[in-house]
Formats: structure tokens, C-alpha cells, sequence
């Protein structure tokens, strides 16, 4: 009966668009994990929720109390994986999609967790929403910057129908502060005249799309 109804919450959500999956398909290990969220009680599973979202902002997160909360499901170390996992991405995914709670659990009931448990799920999300969507800004985007070009022509000697021929070859030195702070990078490319050339074009346009944007 169980795997019956499994089934036809699976053909139903084929069907459907999520907002807490930026309106498309729920991924097929999400739907899965679901049905192993479900097992444990609806009390534990909002003490589980307050551990996955103590970790999501940075607060770390205690492997032996969720042992313990997931005991009496008996659950193996990889369900207790599985759960921490499916949870992340339940409220990371809401919050970048800014999804209100009574829409996402409107969303996770269809995809078959029981009411209960999508209650303290949805409770604890509201709580946090607001510092998780600041956390995602804060780790998100962690971009390298270029912070200085070097360059210089060599030339090279080789063989064309035993005629020396001078080939120049582009010496490209980058210095890039990594997205953590005080990184710093070297990096040195070294790229033939013609292929150069094909760069340089890349990177006008590359630019003038840029400046389109703005």
C-alpha cells in the first residue's frame, strides 16, 4: 500500500512546478527522501529542522543529537545523511526562492509529508527565513577579482621548409585576489599570436554585452 501511494505522489508531482524548486521539477532524491522524513515523529522532526538550520547558518551542527532524535526511526548513518541532506535543501532552496512558509508547506504536502510534520518544518523556516536568505547573500557569489595584467611578446624559431621563421608567442601574467580575503593568485598563459587575437575579439564582446546590461 505504502509503495502504491508512493507511486502516485510521484506520477502527481511529474505533473507539477515547485516554487521552493525555482518553479520546476522537485529533483527525484528529494521526492525519495521524503518518505524517509516522514518515519520519524512530528516532534523530532522539528527538533531535527532546528539542528539542519543551526548549520545552514553557520552555528555547526550536532551529529549526536540527530542521532539521537532519529533512534527511535532507526535510522542508518546513511538516513541520517539522507535527511540532513533533503532538509538543507528544502530551506536553502525556499529561501533563495523566497518562498513563504504557507506556500511551501502547501508544496511539501503534495509531495506526500504528512501535515504534522510539514507544520513544524514550515514553523522553524519562517523563524530562520529572514537570516538564511542574509546568510545565502554572504557565502554566495564569492567572486575572484583581477587585480593586475602583465604581458610581453617572445619570439619563437622554428623550422618551415628549412627557412627559420620568428613565430610570436604572447607571454599573459594575471595577479587575482581570490574570493577569500588577502588570497592572492599568479597565473601565466602563454598563447600564439593567432589564438590571441580570437581572445581579444572574445573579450570586446564579452565587454559590450557588459556594458548593455547596465
Amino acid at each position: 500500500m505504502q509503495k502504491t501511494t508512493f507511486m502516485c505522489v510521484y506520477v502527481s508531482y511529474r505533473l507539477q512546478r515547485f516554487r521552493f524548486c525555482g518553479d520546476l521539477d522537485c529533483p527525484d532524491w528529494v521526492l525519495a527522501e521524503i518518505s524517509t522524513l516522514a518515519k520519524i515523529s512530528s516532534v523530532k522532526m522539528k527538533l531535527l529542522c532546528a539542528q539542519v538550520l543551526k548549520d545552514l547558518l553557520g552555528e555547526g551542527i550536532d551529529y549526536d543529537k540527530v542521532a539521537k532524535l532519529t533512534a527511535d526511526a532507526k535510522f542508518e548513518s546513511g538516513d541520517i545523511k539522507a535527511s540532513v541532506a533533503v532538509l538543507s535543501f528544502i530551506f536553502s532552496s525556499a529561501a533563495k526562492h523566497d518562498v513563504d512558509s504557507e506556500s511551501l508547506s502547501s508544496e511539501l504536502q503534495q509531495l506526500g509529508l504528512p501535515k504534522e510534520h510539514t507544520t513544524g518544518l514550515c514553523k522553524s523556516y519562517e523563524d530562520k527565513h529572514s537570516a538564511l536568505q542574509v546568510k545565502l547573500r554572504e557565502t554566495s557569489l564569492r567572486l575572484g577579482r583581477l587585480e593586475a595584467v602583465s604581458w610581453r611578446v617572445d619570439y619563437m624559431l622554428s623550422s618551415s621548409e628549412q627557412k627559420e621563421v620568428n613565430e610570436p608567442m604572447i607571454q599573459l601574467k594575471l595577479l587575482a585576489q581570490g574570493a577569500e580575503s588577502g588570497s592572492t593568485e599568479t597565473t601565466v598563459v602563454s598563447v600564439s599570436a593567432d589564438k590571441f587575437r580570437v581572445l581579444l575579439t572574445e573579450l570586446k564582446q564579452a565587454q559590450t554585452m557588459m556594458n548593455g546590461l547596465q
